[in-house]
């Protein structure tokens, strides 16, 4: 009987070992959270203690004790409120001690780390007097894996894993702009691809800018609305757009008919409180290298240079009420781009950057968002292209990996939802000169 019981043990601890190495999600959900929450649960108090997350005993319990001789109170630890299992890790509901701030919990998230045995810990502020501290159990962003649930709505759509396991969402309605950089061969294209594929299946115009003679952009054309494929053209693409801008903003003021009797929930100020029937479609900017849009040798790029940065940083400024957003990739994105550049920059609310070779380029990005996710983008490793680092204007930072998404993949989802491609009248001698449907290749006669 001892003998079955032994052959048993060995047997299931060399499977747990093989689902940690071969399949780590899996692991943690069989073995990996019942031993990581029976930890947290016996060692709690000795963690709290050796990583400074202790306050002193009351001076009441401190007075009696000295009254009648009793034994030094012990130091307090923060109660613990509950623990959530994830499908990734853990979640650790804490109730402070007076005197402690969520800082103190930020800045021991590494010892935290090394004294629960796990991959990854977090914290952040639910509440005053309370943080949730984030424990991931393996490393997550090693062999992405999305979700086969995800909340995806209109202009909301899933994109990347975050480090504790969460799913990273572009939500262009909050975050209308963004900026995107990256070396060469850090998965710029990658995440590129992931945003157009999740976007085609939506009721979106998609307008790209490659003035790489549309190398990344082209094999996607059945799904745009327009498409430019050298800087010339994109200036005129971009004022055509500013033009189209201009029309919404009148289609709105000529609805709004504010009077004494109008009721206020029909009073707008942008396209989503236009009726259905009038609401124009939304449009995605997506521009592929803007260094190569900015950049000049002769008089005459000079002047479309500056047609083509005005017209986007009006687009910048006032295009989210017209339901217009940009998306922005490139390599660098700094003052050295020429005038224009750092005003445009400045109304970018989304800030990504994946893999750079020096930190001027990340300061480019994050400069005025933390100075911690200037110095995170430049610690990726080369073997992990798609992943990057994410910032927000309150200052707070994350770790993403894109989903891989191929050229194949992207392309196929194009052309199944090329029937949803919007014509927009403003746009037409844009629109990229493709057939509706993929043509087959003829078949090779054989020979006799």
């Amino acid at each position: 009987m001892r003998a079955l019981l032994l052959i048993a043990l060995a047997v299931l601890v060399g499977l747990a070992l093989l689902l940690r190495w071969r399949r780590p999600a899996w692991y943690w959900m069989s073995f990996g959270v019942v031993l990581a929450t029976l930890k947290v649960r016996l060692r709690y108090a000795s963690v709290m203690d050796a990583c400074d997350l202790t306050v002193p005993a009351s001076r009441f319990r401190l007075t009696l004790a000295r009254w009648f001789n009793w034994e030094v109170p012990r130091q307090r630890v923060p109660r613990l409120l509950w623990i959530r299992p994830t499908r990734t890790g853990l979640r650790l509901r804490v109730r402070m001690r007076p005197g402690q701030d969520a800082f103190d919990y930020s800045a021991a998230v590494d010892r935290l780390r090394h004294a629960f045995g796990v991959h990854q810990v977090t914290s952040r502020e639910i509440k005053p007097g309370t943080v949730e501290i984030s424990v991931t159990g393996y490393d997550v962003l090693k062999r992405v894996q999305m979700p086969a649930r995800t909340d995806s709505t209109e202009l909301h759509i899933p994109i990347a894993l975050c480090e504790d396991g969460a799913v990273h969402y572009r939500d262009y309605r909050q975050v209308p702009h963004s900026v995107t950089l990256g070396a060469v061969g850090s998965g710029k294209s990658v995440t590129q691809r992931r945003v157009i594929k999740e976007l085609a299946a939506q009721r979106v115009a998609l307008v790209g800018i490659d003035c790489k003679n549309g190398v990344e952009l082209a094999p996607l054309a059945r799904r745009f609305s327009a498409l430019a494929d050298n800087a010339d053209d994109a200036a005129d693409l971009l004022e055509a757009l500013v033009t189209r801008m201009e029309g919404i903003y009148e289609t709105i003021r000529r609805e709004q008919r504010i009077s004494a009797d109008t009721p206020d929930a029909e009073i707008t100020a942008d396209i989503w409180g236009l009726p259905e029937d009038l609401r124009p479609v939304p449009v995605v900017l997506t521009i592929d290298e803007i260094a190569e849009l900015a950049l000049f040798t002769t008089a005459k790029e000079k002047k479309r240079r500056e047609r083509a940065v005005v017209a986007l940083v009006r687009l910048a400024q006032l295009g989210r009420a017209a339901g217009i957003f940009v998306d922005i990739y490139g390599q660098r994105f700094g003052s050295e781009l020429g005038d224009g550049i750092t005003m445009l920059r400045a109304q970018l609310t989304g800030r990504m950057s994946h893999r750079v070779n020096d930190e001027t380029s990340s300061k480019m990005a994050f400069g005025d968002v933390s100075p911690h996710a200037v110095f995170a983008a430049t610690q990726i490793r080369n073997d992990r292209p798609g992943m990057a680092v994410v910032g927000y204007s309150n200052g707070e930072w994350t770790r993403i990996r894109s989903a891989y998404t191929s050229m194949r993949e992207a392309v196929t989802a194009c052309n199944r939802h090329a029937g949803l491609t919007p014509d927009l009248p403003e746009l037409a001698r844009f629109r990229p000169l493709v057939d509706l449907e993929p043509v087959e290749a003829p078949a090779v006669a054989e020979a006799a």
